[in-house]
């Protein structure tokens, strides 16, 4: 993997694909010109609307990048949970003068019709959340040149996708900004507090041979020394990208990440019906203990509430995604971000340590 990601970017960082807009052309473009590897989210778009940006990135770099797609969830939410909280959020709909949104809306994010089009026009990385594909799906891809990357939050995930045949895996710890990579969404689960990242990089490295790329709560140099000293061939790095003013993440989205008004992060199913952690508000707070397993039928049912209150620059009405470390966050345009985590990984790791120089990866 060392060797495949000297050839992919000159730096063993990776700007994370965060979907709903942040993680726009002109974020990967910079990225990627900085020598890291930039990441388009092909989540939530039409198989077309992923397309053009695939084109529009193409236009702004030649260096390689990366698309990431959400797999297809089960039709098992219980319609009437999801009537009870339909009801629950009447008054947020009056309040932002909105109606909620259909929730008949299908479950599989024109997963086919995207695979369809990154086999006519590859990428160079292709990554999967919420599940792993099939067996010949990844091997379609194999064959057509890209590098296949399943993102697993836990060993026995990570087992899954190597059996399938992916390149790597992309490590998720439950410091993560965003929605969990979980393949299962099991409301069991909700009161664990998941698998801190160190941790969870030592038990997937004795479960699979697989090279791995780690994320969760990562914002600066040093940690990024840390979590390629655990193992790691790689650090993804998402909300520390998300205030650069090359993301098209919202300005009110921007701007909390530092706001002292906001004191920390929890995972809810308010905004998704799927765990994300986001910075606490006054939306999580009413209505996160009530939200029931339902994605992505929430997400679109709470989809033009969210699209008010940003309008009206309320972040309280807001998904606010953020992973644990958000206060660490930097406003600094993304080439030099990248610049400046190269220089602070090179001093992390310290005259004993490996030089950080392109094209490789240690």
């Amino acid at each position: 993997m060392s060797s495949v990601f000297g050839e992919l970017s000159a730096y063993p960082i990776v700007q994370a694909p965060m979907a709903g807009g942040a993680s726009r052309p002109e974020l990967a473009a910079a990225v990627a010109d900085a020598g890291a590897l930039g990441f388009l989210a092909g989540g939530y778009k039409t198989p077309e609307a992923m397309y053009e940006e695939i084109k529009r990135l193409r236009g702004l770099t030649q260096r390689p990048f990366g698309v990431n797609l959400f797999m297809p969830q089960p039709s098992a939410a219980d319609p009437a949970a999801i009537a009870v909280y339909r009801e629950q959020l009447a008054g947020e709909s009056a309040w932002y003068e909105t109606p909620l949104g259909d929730t008949d809306r299908g479950t599989d994010d024109a997963y086919e019709a995207k695979l369809a089009l990154l086999l006519d026009d590859p990428v160079p990385v292709l990554s999967f959340t919420f599940g792993c594909p099939s067996r010949s799906v990844l091997e379609a891809f194999a064959k057509a040149g890209t590098l296949t990357v399943v993102t697993v939050t836990t060993p026995a995930e990570a087992q899954a996708a190597e059996w399938s045949g992916a390149d790597a895996v992309c490590v998720q710890g439950a410091e993560a900004g965003g929605h969990q990579g979980t393949h299962h969404d099991d409301p069991r689960a909700d009161q664990a507090a998941g698998i801190g990242l160190l941790t969870l990089i030592a038990l997937v490295r004795e479960a699979v041979r697989l090279p791995i790329v780690a994320a969760g709560g990562l914002m600066n140099g040093g940690q990024i020394a840390a979590v390629l000293a655990a193992g790691a061939a790689a650090a993804q790095l998402g909300t520390a990208f998300l205030v650069t003013p090359e993301s098209g993440a919202n300005t009110v989205h921007k701007r909390a990440m530092t706001d002292p008004l906001f004191t920390g992060t929890e995972l809810t199913r308010a905004f998704s019906g799927r765990p994300a952690r986001g910075l606490v508000n006054r939306f999580i707070r009413e209505h996160g203990p009530y939200a029931p397993a339902a994605y992505p039928q929430i997400h679109y049912m709470t989809a033009g509430l969210r699209k008010a209150a940003a309008t009206a620059g309320d972040p309280q009405g807001m998904a606010l995604w953020a992973g644990q470390g958000h206060r660490l966050a930097r406003e600094l345009p993304a080439r030099q971000l990248v610049d400046v985590l190269v220089a602070e990984l090179e001093v992390a790791r310290g005259p004993a340590g490996s030089e950080v120089r392109p094209g490789v990866v240690s």
